[in-house]
């Protein structure tokens, strides 16, 4: 299909947020809220899909209040942020994640477990995330993420977690963390600098994405997708109508059908505005 016809055809439109939807200082623009209104205003559905948790998503919600659906936690839950009930879940169990901590120790990095409607992470590790490159995250971490003294502990009072993430020190340190824990059964990402995320086998973003697609009964063809980096490929990949940010890595500009402007300058919001013209 040509790309006229896929953006007359479009819709839903799913957003990436860190270098996406979000600034670099974390915020939305004014003009992208406007932007993502006037699409829900022609009956284009626009959600979140992002690795963030449905915690992460709280301080944006009330702003971007035409966005009811969201894929999280790298498309492990699926939420109705409206009704604030889940509409599909793909959690790793319990036990796996207890092997990760135990081959690697809870002292290897800065653990996240991102639940239904939480963040857990240890107290100790918040008063310094900067080691962990993870310093402009700080202040929404103290906000919003609930302090335990010990992960391992929180995992005996639970069955499954949807996505867990530790941020190490140095890639050579995630990279040695890998090696020890690749032959459990997870899907692994490596996102953010020093990142290594985890979700149960099958889950992606992009599997996430087409489940909701199909309860909002909308095919995968006419759903548009934007993101700036490698763990939207699947994504991205994944949609009829691919758009890349002016900051994505060039291999993702490569896969996509449209290149806006980066997440400084309301790339998502002159997409849309494409997709609305």
């Amino acid at each position: 299909m040509d790309i006229e016809r896929q953006i007359q055809n479009c819709r839903l439109i799913a957003l990436d947020m860190d270098g996406t939807l979000l600034c670099s200082d974390k915020t939305v623009l004014p003009e992208t809220v406007e932007d993502i209104a006037a699409a829900a205003a022609r009956d284009i559905e626009v959600v979140y899909c992002t690795g963030r948790s449905t915690a992460e998503l709280a301080p944006y919600v009330g702003s971007l209040t035409s966005m009811r659906y969201a894929v999280c936690t790298s498309g492990a839950l699926v939420y109705d942020l409206r009704e604030k009930r889940c509409l599909h879940s793909a959690p790793i169990p319990i036990e796996v994640i207890q092997e990760v901590i135990r081959i690697l120790g809870e002292d290897c990095g800065m653990y996240q477990f991102l639940t239904e409607t939480e963040i857990v992470v240890r107290g100790c590790d918040v008063t310094h995330m900067a080691d962990f490159h993870m310093g402009p995250y700080q202040p929404l971490f103290e906000k919003i993420a609930r302090r335990v003294d010990s992960l391992y502990a929180e995992t005996l009072r639970r069955t499954s977690i949807p996505k867990v993430n530790i941020f190490f020190r140095s890639m050579e340190d995630r990279m040695a963390a890998y090696e020890k824990v690749r032959h459990l059964p997870l899907m692994f990402a490596q996102a953010d600098m020093t990142s290594l995320e985890m979700t149960a086998p099958g889950v992606s973003k992009a599997e996430g994405l087409r489940r909701l697609a199909d309860l909002l009964g909308i095919s995968m063809e006419e759903t548009a997708a934007i993101g700036d980096a490698d763990n939207d490929r699947q994504m991205l990949e994944a949609v009829g109508l691919p758009i890349a940010m002016g900051n994505a890595d060039t291999s993702i500009k490569s896969i996509c059908r449209i290149v806006t402007a980066d997440n400084d300058h309301n790339g998502v919001g002159e997409a849309i505005r494409r997709i609305l013209r």
